[in-house]
């Protein structure tokens, strides 16, 4: 067996309710997961941020400090890491950091993705290698720089006799398609996961999620306005495609409210939880028509009332989380692992995107190196 290799990877979702970080160990089995965490935002960084990503305006001189207090605090959450796994900042071989997304837009005719959490910051004060910016080589190379977790899924989560989807619900919803055997025949952004139901009930209630959906299901899903939701475009668009909360917002859910004045509040909720659902089984149905099962990470796998109402939409096809599969990592920590991977991918000199998910013209090595 080879000598083991440790990586932290960070991530922070669109919902900001904290920054995971992953201790992962490599060697020639399946990573590992060895320790892992959820650092808080500060609540004067998080409305900061609530506020750039709800308008997406906001000076230079705002938007450079933003950059360096939230490296400081990716930092504050390695360091805690750390010392919480009890290991020496020596034994790290590097930082997969995601950064904050502020905006993406993978669109023509310039398209960018924006992350913020400097990581000359994060190397400065934990003295540890980063690599970061992951997005933009693979949109340089024509791609949409999302999603880019699938070739980890495909690392982690291919079976042999399977044919699995691997769904993730953040505040975005994505699906990887899995052939049984090896390889990725698809994957992208089916429409919002978690955020505007988020938003919905914290307008509504003063509470920043809806816990196992038991606020939507006080409601009952109103048809019209669902078919109406679906109208939206981008459920219509062929693959590659991804998309983000700056698209799916609270102005996106007002303008489509429009015109549905007496509906109460409740029932909206039902009607986005739906929503979430529809979207999601539409595409695995029209994209993925052989899914033997659908393994579910990310939030939205706690959310009961979701997952209940996907499994009857799906049927006969299996929905669980990636806790209960062969593999078994816990939903919550997917994603902060897959960038921990992304890191050794780029410190590899390997390709960490897919073509055939980002639309890229080619396989390309993801990511700035930013030394300790």
């Amino acid at each position: 067996m080879s000598r083991s290799e440790y990586f932290i990877g960070l991530m922070s979702g669109t919902s900001m309710d904290g920054i995971d970080a992953a201790l992962v160990r490599f060697n020639d089995e399946q990573p590992q997961l060895t320790h892992n965490l959820s650092h808080p935002w500060s609540e004067e960084l998080k409305t900061r941020l609530a506020q750039l990503t709800s308008n997406g305006a906001i000076s230079l001189k705002e938007l450079g400090q933003l950059d360096i207090l939230c490296g400081r605090q990716f930092a504050e959450a390695v360091c805690r890491l750390l010392e919480e796994a009890g290991i020496e900042s020596s034994n790290i071989c590097a930082i997969g950091s995601h950064g904050q997304t502020v905006f993406h837009h993978p669109h023509a005719p310039a398209p960018f993705s924006l992350q913020i959490g400097d990581p000359n910051t994060i190397a400065e004060q934990t003295g540890i290698a980063v690599v970061a910016d992951f997005r933009r080589r693979d949109m340089a190379a024509g791609g949409q720089g999302a999603p880019l977790v699938p070739a980890f899924h495909q690392a982690v989560f291919a079976h042999p006799q399977r044919n699995r989807v691997i769904l993730n619900i953040g505040g975005i919803a994505n699906i990887t398609i899995l052939p049984a055997g090896g390889g990725i025949s698809g994957g992208f952004d089916t429409g919002p996961g978690n955020c505007l139901m988020d938003r919905w009930v914290e307008k509504n209630t003063g509470s920043s999620f809806d816990h196992n959906g038991s606020w939507a299901l006080g409601g009952e899903a109103h048809e019209p306005l669902l078919k109406h939701f679906l109208r939206d475009d981008y459920f219509s668009l062929t693959p590659p495609k991804s998309t983000g909360t700056e698209y799916f917002s609270s102005a996106w859910l007002a303008q489509k409210l429009h015109g549905y004045p007496s509906l109460a509040a409740r029932d909206i909720q039902a009607t986005l939880l739906h929503l979430t659902c529809d979207s999601i089984q539409k595409a695995i149905r029209r994209w993925a028509p052989d899914t033997g099962e659908v393994l579910v990470c990310g939030g939205g796998a706690h959310n009961d009332a979701l997952m209940d109402t996907l499994s009857r939409q799906l049927g006969s096809t299996p929905v669980i989380s990636t806790d209960y599969c062969t593999a078994a990592i816990d939903p919550d920590w997917v994603e902060a692992m897959a960038f921990a991977w992304l890191a050794r991918q780029t410190l590899h000199g390997n390709p960490g995107n897919v073509p055939a998910v980002t639309g890229a013209s080619h396989p390309v090595v993801l990511g700035g190196i930013y030394p300790a």
